[in-house]
């Protein structure tokens, strides 16, 4: 029964998430004012605006973007970006990006303080021009799984920023805060109501599972956690953002239903996929 409970609850986050995040991610008037007033966006996206286009048009893709989302791995402090054109079309990766380092150990963040950065499926639900860390991008963690797996006192403020330091958020350079930041707001004023965030421990195929289960064997409750996140990592070349195509609860309600659950029992036969 725990189980059975334990992989709907990463499921469920991701309902919840879409019903509280999209108005956050609504593209206003007054979000698009706010954005284009400050000096240190309008500069980012002067610089970095035809480089992306280029390397979207490498890919075949358009620019502004449609449709973007991004994946990180802390073992490997890379973040990568997708982006494809129509919901009819696969997601194709379009650059990987370096994380300057990731503090605490693999594993999701449970409480305020620990250090971790967390893990699972989130969205990006706010876009600060006047960071201390040149421009970031605030995620909404505690998604609906972290507040019921955590702690009492989860805490917050975990950032995609600038500067190349932090505990708990993930750096980039302000090269590569800038330019995500370009990619991501100008995704956000082609019409894109919200903009994933995946953060994985590592690749989750046969190699990264193996890898988790070597390194923490007794730990139960992780490994139990990272085979409910590979149930939604679908490989590197795939559609993992499914579920994010299905805008609202109803569409990720029925995703949800199509979708076998991996329970640790399961877990040899997921590495072996």
């Amino acid at each position: 029964m725990k189980k059975k409970l334990f992989c709907c609850m990463l499921t469920s986050a991701a309902i919840l998430c879409s019903a509280l995040f999209a108005h956050a991610q609504n593209n206003d008037q007054g979000f698009r004012n706010t954005q284009l007033s400050s000096s240190r966006v309008t500069g980012a996206m002067k610089r970095y605006n035809d480089t992306l286009s280029k390397e979207f048009k490498k890919k075949n893709l358009e620019y502004p973007p449609a449709a973007i989302y991004l994946r990180a791995f802390k073992s490997q402090n890379e973040m990568e970006l997708w982006a494809r054109n129509a919901e009819s079309m696969e997601y194709k990766l379009v650059k990987t990006y370096h994380i300057c380092s990731i503090s605490g150990l693999l594993g999701p963040k449970r409480a305020q303080g620990d250090r971790q950065v967390p893990e699972g499926f989130y969205f990006i639900d706010e876009f600060n021009p006047a960071s201390e860390y040149c421009l970031s991008l605030l995620l909404n963690y505690p998604n609906y799984s972290d507040q019921l797996m955590g702690k009492e006192k989860l805490g917050g403020d975990i950032y995609i920023h600038g500067g190349c330091v932090t505990i708990g958020c993930m750096p980039m350079t302000n090269d590569g805060i800038q330019e995500i930041y370009t990619v991501c707001l100008s995704a956000k004023l082609n019409g894109q109501e919200y903009i994933p965030v995946h953060i994985y421990p590592t690749r989750l195929n046969k190699v990264g599972m193996s890898y988790l289960t070597r390194e923490f064997p007794r730990d139960l409750a992780r490994l139990q956690f990272w085979a409910d996140l590979r149930n939604e990592y679908l490989g590197e070349r795939d559609q993992a953002q499914k579920w994010a195509e299905k805008k609202g609860a109803a569409g990720l309600e029925q995703y949800k239903k199509e979708k076998n659950q991996i329970s640790l029992d399961g877990l040899k036969t997921a590495m072996n996929k």
